[in-house]
């Protein structure tokens, strides 16, 4: 399979992982695999070859194979992950922040991944992010319909363009499409080292650092009471194990 982020097309990749397995306490014998959406968002979960990769990815496998709990990675736009769990598609998404949109709909686990957040800006820049002026006349973005997407719109940043991934976004800030981008350090690190570029080519302003786990359909958690406090359990074992 051929991943190419540039599409406009939905990206939509099944990687089923049927286990043979002895069922666990938390999920109900005979149940249907545990349905999880993601998006691709490199380094945390990306398609290489015909692999779904990634630390998020392997972290939580890692999770769930202990468990012994058969379950599908379904791969799609990020809004679609959101939608589909709330809607009963999908049993969960992974791996996002918490706010208060999902919290209507889903529980989010302990975090699978913990990252900085920073506001990015070219190198001669005299925009500040945290003055109140600055906000107004500068074009900010983000990755669309993300929690640090609504971020900016609540708190009176002019907001522009709708990048569909973190690649897109990187490109707008080098063109000059946008003024400052607020992005994960890591994400933006990995894109880049693909375009050969240097971060000395930016302003990094930290933001603050903000915490990423799956967030399983309340329907869900409410239908396998012990489910959460397991993966919970696991999870804590697994982010160890795996940098």
């Amino acid at each position: 399979m051929r991943l190419n982020r540039l599409c406009s097309n939905v990206v939509a990749a099944i990687f089923a992982a049927v286990l043979s397995f002895l069922p666990s306490a938390s999920i109900a014998q005979g149940a249907q695999p545990l349905r999880l959406a993601t998006q691709d968002l490199p380094p945390y979960q990306m398609i290489k070859g015909d692999q779904m990769v990634g630390i998020a990815v392997e972290r939580v496998k890692c999770v769930l194979d202990g468990m012994n709990i058969p379950y599908e990675f379904h791969m799609t736009s990020w809004s679609d992950a959101q939608l589909g769990t709330e809607t009963g598609k999908f049993d969960g998404f992974f791996v996002g922040s918490s706010n208060s949109s999902r919290a209507r709909y889903s529980v989010p686990t302990e975090p699978v991944v913990s990252e900085s957040l920073a506001w990015y800006l070219p190198f001669n820049s005299d925009i500040n992010p945290d003055n109140a002026v600055d906000a107004l006349r500068a074009r900010y973005s983000a990755k669309f319909a993300t929690s640090k997407w609504r971020y900016l719109h609540r708190n009176g940043y002019n907001v522009v363009m709708r990048p569909r991934d973190a690649d897109s976004l990187l490109n707008m800030l080098l063109v000059g499409d946008v003024d400052v981008a607020l992005e994960y350090e890591l994400i933006f690190s990995h894109f880049m080292v693909e375009r050969g570029l240097s971060e000395k080519q930016f302003q990094k302003i930290p933001f603050r650092r903000q915490k990423m786990g799956v967030h399983f359909a309340q329907r869900f958690v409410d239908a396998n009471p012990l489910f959460l406090g397991s993966f919970n359990a696991r999870l804590t074992q697994c982010v160890l194990s795996i940098q």
